[in-house]
């Protein structure tokens, strides 16, 4: 079974790191890559038909385009937040604003402002609320996304070539996302009725299972195992 074997792989680098990594102690290790691909996962969210343990609910890497400056540990720090204010910015972060959004629509909060615009000046510009004013608004929520994803345990996996959207790290983050989607596919490890993310109005969060809302339509290359096994 392929996905099986996805996640034996997945196990065996998580050994290799020491066991899961949190957001908190991942930024914290000296030894976090350079660059790499992340995979989080949700311990509540158990696998159903790959075997025993949580589920991958999110795969990412980051800055992609040629030359980019981006390193990994500044994409999970986006993720985590602000340590001081236990906030953050989910105009900065796909993960964080894809969490929040589901968490309004969950229990039906109004935030008219959630992902409107790229950053908060132009939310203010297009509101004429002052930027003060909209991160005071946007707050709670943010804080609450920094306590979801914060409790969420990781793999990271060290793949080091440069930056190219023909990488090994976007080759094996775009088979990774393909692979673990159920987005229009016979469904493996369905998301429990509980996941957050069933209320996400992305059609691409809810069908996929995970926070990914880009490349969950994507077919698999079998060589995804081969190139993963060589990173051990």
């Amino acid at each position: 079974n392929f996905i099986e074997e996805f996640y034996k792989i997945i196990d065996r680098l998580k050994e290799k790191q020491g066991g899961f990594f949190t957001l908190a102690d991942t930024l914290k290790n000296k030894c976090l890559p350079p660059r790499g691909v992340y995979y989080f996962f949700d311990e509540t969210e158990p696998r159903t038909h790959s075997g025993y343990g949580p589920r991958v609910v999110r795969v990412g890497t980051h800055g992609l385009t040629v030359g980019s400056k981006s390193s990994l540990r500044s994409r999970l720090a986006q993720h985590r937040g602000t340590i001081s204010t236990k906030s953050g910015n989910h105009r900065g972060s796909i993960f964080r604003l894809l969490v929040g959004q589901s968490l309004i629509s969950a229990e039906k909060l109004y935030v008219p402002t959630w992902g409107l615009k790229g950053d908060i000046k132009r939310a203010s510009q297009a509101t004429g609320v002052p930027s003060d004013a909209l991160r005071a608004m946007e707050s709670p929520i943010e804080i609450r996304v920094s306590s979801y994803i914060s409790q969420l345990p990781l793999v990271v996996v060290d793949v080091s070539d440069e930056p190219s959207p023909n990488s090994l790290r976007s080759y094996i983050e775009n088979n990774s996302i393909a692979l673990l989607s159920n987005y229009n596919k016979q469904p493996l490890d369905n998301p429990s009725p509980h996941w957050l993310g069933n209320f996400s109005n992305r059609e691409k969060v809810r069908r996929s299972g995970l926070w990914n809302s880009e490349k969950v339509d994507g077919t698999v290359d079998l060589n995804l195992l081969t190139a993963m096994n060589n990173l051990l």
